[in-house]
């Protein structure tokens, strides 16, 4: 399971619309308790939920025997979700998880 932090001031372009960014993005999607949950090329499953106004979480499972032109297009639509979802790209989303590593190293190495 994996948390994305929504960009700061992007949650109003789409509070209340996960669902519907989810149908464009994969196609059909069913509610599974407090996730949406989807299917769609090399995603066995991709599950969602938005935590609040700040965090997006995700639980996914890929099928690593699909092949490549499946494989490629799938990571293409889980991409644009994210980027729909989050406001930020692949290489943002990457960099405010290194800035937040370091943030959390320093503080552990200040405790010690």
């Amino acid at each position: 399971m994996r948390e994305y932090d929504i960009k700061r001031g992007h949650f109003k372009n789409i509070d209340g619309r996960l669902e519907e960014i989810m149908k464009e993005c994969f196609g059909s999607v069913k509610k599974n308790g407090e996730f949406l949950e989807s299917s769609y090329g090399a995603l066995v499953y991709v599950r969602a939920k938005l935590d609040g106004k700040t965090k997006l979480i995700v639980d996914s499972e890929t099928d690593k025997k699909a092949d490549l032109e499946t494989a490629s297009r799938t990571i293409k639509a889980y991409n644009d979700f994210l980027f729909r979802v989050t406001g930020m790209t692949a290489k943002q989303r990457g960099k405010r998880e290194q800035e937040k590593l370091k943030r959390e190293a320093k503080k552990a190495l200040e405790e010690e």
